[in-house]
């Protein structure tokens, strides 16, 4: 009977000890926009960090959008409910550094956790895009992206067109299309997703024009668009010329979500979307071989084509959060920055690896000779030294600037605007949320 009363005890104890342990993890919210596949992949990147250890426990929460998620944590925030970790798209960085008391710079973080922050690891496009004047890094990088260029080599070849050979660049785009076209191998030449983004944005930065003032918004306050120059019309004549012809289909605005799908059916021979777009078009081209390519460029315009500018996303730690979530905060960034860890994120989705030891490793394993194309977009971020017009853009609620370029560019599709007009249209009243976002936050 003792025995039996003691080992109940005993019992008893472990369970009050393992309650205890349970009790004393801290649980970090992370609010997130990945879906799908990539949210998959998100969430067993948490629970590998959750297993390393037992101190912290990552608590990813998916939120939507990007700009449905950053627009929750913002309300979030003057709530006082704020996550301490919340993923924020590249085009809400200006409006993040703008939010005086919310956030806590990453490099601030990792130093007064005594953690390590080996600012010269990280990929010179990333770190060159998410600092401040100082250099200092104020998000964490972890989803970076460049837009790069898909092709179906099986239509390239039913149109007799060499699969091994993409488009160098605009003029041979429209070549390849007509040909493909005529020849029945597919209905349209190419889609795109992101008009803002990919057709307007990488292609200033590509051929070293102006998006803005003030090197594209990273000098700060009081900036203007200047996105309605010579070679962003052209290019805006060109597509609504090729849209009208059948050459190229509008994929949609915000993301273009009618893009993807247009290239999967092998409706559109070629496809223009994010890096991070290669595992669903992997995933989705069981019935054709992909190909993967840098994007096209007017080598009348130059024959020097620039690196394009970045996209994705990147982590911001929030203020109003106790100093123990903060800890495991730092922690869980260094265990993301591990090489092992950003290689296989990279791997899997496309993104690019943000630190140059995933990518060395990433070589190392053989990854980019077995998987040709694979390093397309680093390839090309990463390609000549930037310039002030394309280093990236930085300006204030980018994304309703985003939905104005959208609307104007269907103006132009519809015939109600030509190309100048649409782009005229686009900047002034770009140039206008400007005003405001400089009068709200000045």
């Amino acid at each position: 009977m003792l025995r039996i009363t003691a080992a109940a005890g005993l019992a008893a104890l472990a369970v009050t000890l393992t309650s205890s342990v349970a009790m004393a993890q801290t649980e970090i919210a992370w609010w997130h926009a990945m879906g799908a596949e990539l949210g998959e992949k998100l969430e067993s990147i948490a629970q590998g960090f959750n297993e390393s250890q037992s101190d912290y426990k990552i608590v990813p929460v998916f939120k939507g959008t990007y700009p449905e998620t950053l627009t929750a944590a913002i309300a979030a925030f003057r709530a006082n409910e704020q996550p301490a970790i919340v993923q924020v798209f590249e085009v809400g960085t200006g409006t993040m550094m703008a939010a005086k008391g919310a956030v806590y710079p990453v490099y601030q973080l990792m130093a007064d956790q005594g953690e390590p922050w080996d600012v010269s690891g990280f990929l010179t496009p990333v770190t060159g895009y998410y600092s401040d004047t100082d250099g200092n890094i104020l998000s964490m990088p972890f989803n970076s992206s460049t837009p790069i260029m898909y092709y179906n080599k099986d239509v390239f070849e039913k149109a007799g067109l060499d699969p091994e050979v993409a488009p160098k660049t605009w003029a041979e785009v429209e070549q390849f299309s007509q040909k493909i076209v005529d020849s029945g191998a597919a209905k349209c030449g190419f889609t795109t997703a992101w008009v803002s983004w990919i057709q307007t944005e990488n292609l200033s930065a590509i051929h070293d024009q102006p998006f803005g003032t003030l090197e594209n918004g990273f000098g700060g306050l009081g900036t203007e668009f200047t996105f309605n120059g010579d070679v962003q019309v052209k290019h805006w004549d060109n597509l609504k010329k090729w849209a009208d012809s059948g050459l190229f289909q509008y994929g949609g605005p915000v993301g273009g979500s009618d893009a993807p799908p247009k290239f999967y059916a092998q409706e559109c021979a070629m496809f223009m979307n994010s890096s991070a777009g290669r595992a669903g078009v992997i995933l989705n081209s069981k019935d054709f071989t992909p190909g993967f390519a840098p994007l096209p460029y007017y080598d009348d315009v130059t024959t020097d084509p620039k690196n394009s500018i970045i996209g994705g996303a990147t982590l911001w730690t929030l203020n109003g959060r106790s100093p123990e979530e903060y800890a495991g905060v730092a922690k869980f960034f260094t265990y993301l920055s591990q090489p092992e860890i950003q290689a296989d994120w990279h791997q899997f989705s496309g993104y690019l690896p943000i630190t140059n030891a995933a990518y060395d490793l990433g070589k190392e394993q053989g990854y980019y000779a077995a998987n040709p194309g694979s390093d397309i977009a680093i390839n090309q971020i990463t390609r000549g030294t930037p310039t002030a017009n394309s280093k990236g853009i930085r300006f204030g609620n980018l994304t309703q600037v985003r939905d104005v370029v959208d609307s104007e560019f269907e103006a132009l599709l519809s015939g109600q605007k030509n190309a100048q007009e649409a782009l005229d249209a686009a900047v002034e009243r770009g140039n206008q949320i400007l005003r405001d976002f400089e009068a709200a936050n000045s």
